[in-house]
């Protein structure tokens, strides 16, 4: 996975490639380019060379991608908070052009994750790639709103940075505007300067877009004229929501002018809903044996997407999803915390067929059929560490439960509950947290009032993105608190293990 030339004719070649390249050009690459980084990070990082020694690993004896799947895997535990900064990067140097992204520190401290103009580079080729994809043959001129948070963490700046390179390559005329997550920004974007563009393209997490979709109408502002397209990122959605937002924003084709991004701040944009994607997992949702042949006999609406061996490559060995990738600090079996699978093009297409459902016809008969990428598949159910999200940020029970054992709360609750994401009957995504008061107990209106202000303060200090939430969408990002007896059999069944997180 050595890293490729930052240029213009580097992105094309690897453009050209993902159009016309089929499945066994990417089997391979998935195998020898991870290999490959592998022996450079084992040389030349020097974390990585202790974790090697230590775990009793010779380099020299990992010769095939067989011999690879042996390695320990690394973790945020594991590894990058076990090395000072320095020895985790090539070559254990920070003196180089850098870029830091943090995460939320929800889980403690946040961790910063530097990165060089590589990652921009490499998410700048799916921009190019969606940017093709639309359906309204305009071409440009394109409005790009990055309504994604701006600050100290990776989706909004890596966005805007990726649609700047790509539009530096000269093929698409861009305009770009960054209000962030601040809708009056977005709301004045759109009325101001998306009717003098042919495109309007707007990124953000699933429910504030839905948020800025809803609320447009109220605005004075009519979608449909302005040829929306819509790219998300940071969290999963189903097709009844795809299908909300395609039918309330005017969306042209929902499978050519929607996109979700599967992005972390570890490696950035890693993988992505391609037509191809789309079309497969909308297939799976109306055909539950195919769905289970594909993802596995589970409830859960999985998000699909696909990725590119050149830059990353997933392995799923008992639904833990490893990544291995290039970037500052290079990452070799990477346990992301996320559980799902992998697989080929070639795995997908032939579980289609046994199913007698020609990929190729299906995609004719929604217009796209030139975008069939032989890329491999990644798919997520949730992460493993058990948290929920809010408008994209993670939320751990954590933040909550350490409240419920603070006066006045302790005499009243018993430390149980369990959070959950939901959406109301409009769409609207809520935190829904439920608690279990003691025996011969019950809340006062105040002390319900008084436990609302200390989760939110507690949210606020511990998670910076749910404090800049909440900044800019007030009460709306104020969890709905319920409260339940002793032992009620729909959260706190006696006897179990509690469930601190549930999926709606």
């Amino acid at each position: 996975m050595a890293q490729f030339l930052v240029s213009d004719s580097s992105a094309e070649k690897i453009l050209r490639l993902i159009r016309t390249k089929k499945d066994a050009f990417w089997s391979r690459e998935r195998e020898r380019r991870p290999l490959q980084l592998f022996h450079e990070v084992a040389r030349r990082v020097p974390a990585y060379k202790d974790f090697l020694r230590k775990n009793k690993i010779n380099p020299a004896k990992i010769r095939t991608f067989k011999d690879f799947q042996l390695v320990p895997p690394v973790s945020k535990k594991t590894y990058l908070r076990e090395y000072p900064l320095k020895q985790l990067v090539w070559d254990g140097t920070l003196k180089k052009h850098l870029v830091y992204t943090s995460t939320s520190g929800s889980t403690g401290e946040p961790f910063y994750f530097p990165r060089g103009e590589q990652l921009d580079w490499e998410y700048s080729i799916l921009a190019e790639l969606f940017l093709e994809h639309s359906s309204y043959g305009a071409r440009g001129p394109t409005l790009v709103v990055v309504g994604l948070g701006m600050g100290v963490w990776i989706g909004g700046l890596i966005s805007y940075k990726a649609f700047e390179i790509a539009s530096r390559r000269g093929k698409h005329e861009i305009s770009i505007i960054t209000p962030g997550i601040n809708k009056k920004e977005i709301f004045h974007a759109l009325r101001n300067l998306a009717p003098h563009y042919k495109e309007t393209i707007l990124i953000g997490y699933p429910p504030f877009v839905k948020d800025v979709v809803d609320e447009a109408g109220g605005q004075g502002i009519n979608l449909k004229k302005l040829n929306m397209r819509i790219l998300t990122a940071a969290e999963a959605y189903t097709e009844n929501f795809r299908d909300y937002l395609a039918k309330k924003a005017g969306i042209k084709n929902l499978y050519r002018d929607m996109s979700n991004i599967y992005g972390t701040a570890d490696i950035g944009a890693m993988a992505w809903e391609t037509p191809t994607a789309i079309l497969m997992r909308r297939l799976a949702m109306h055909r539950q044996e195919f769905f289970e042949r594909l993802f596995s006999p589970i409830r859960k609406t999985p998000t699909l997407t696909q990725y590119n061996p050149f830059f990353v490559t997933f392995e799923a060995p008992g639904g833990d999803i490893f990544l291995s990738g290039n970037n500052t600090i290079p990452l070799v079996r990477y346990a992301i915390g996320d559980h799902g699978g992998a697989f080929s093009f070639r795995e997908a297409t032939t579980s289609l067929e046994s199913f007698d459902i020609s990929l190729v016809k299906e995609a004719r008969a929604i217009g796209i059929e030139n975008y069939l990428y032989e890329l491999p598949f990644v798919y997520v159910y949730e992460r493993k560490d058990f948290s929920t999200t809010l408008y994209g940020l993670q939320v751990y029970p954590e933040t909550v439960r350490e409240i419920l054992i603070e006066k006045p709360f302790l005499k009243f609750f018993t430390g149980k509950m369990t959070m959950m994401t939901k959406f109301d009957t409009k769409q609207n995504q809520y935190l829904e947290l439920n608690f279990e008061f003691r025996k011969k107990k019950k809340p006062t209106l105040v002390l319900k009032k008084k436990l609302l202000q200390c989760i939110v303060k507690n949210l606020e200090e511990k998670n910076s993105e749910f404090r800049e939430l909440h900044r800019h969408i007030g009460v709306r990002a104020l969890p709905k608190l319920i409260f339940w007896p002793k032992d009620h059999e729909l959260h706190f069944t006696p006897g179990v293990k509690q469930k601190w997180v549930k999926k709606q």
